[in-house]
């Protein structure tokens, strides 16, 4: 089974980068605590954005199309049932 691409993932990569480098110069320049948790609070937005978009395109294509061949149905819903609990906690 082929994987889908996540070539369009690399533009919010870049900006979550971007924000975590604000982040460190913001540190490094002595800010004040309260903005620098505000600008963390919006990486981890980014990123779990991230991951929802992810997540999203692992169930329409890998689990969808393991189920359409009845193939692995079993091992795919285990491994969602892993991934959401990792994403609770």
């Amino acid at each position: 089974m082929d994987n889908p691409s996540h070539s369009d993932q690399i533009k919010r990569i870049n900006r979550i980068i971007g924000q975590l480098e604000g982040v460190k110069r913001m540190i490094e320049s002595g800010e004040y605590c309260p903005k620098i948790l505000i600008q963390t609070k919006a990486v981890n937005s980014a990123i779990r954005s991230l991951e929802t978009n992810l997540l999203e395109k692992h169930i329409n294509h890998c689990v969808k199309n393991a189920y359409k061949a009845g193939k692995g149905e079993k091992e795919k819903t285990e491994e969602l049932i892993k991934i959401f609990k990792t994403r609770i906690k």
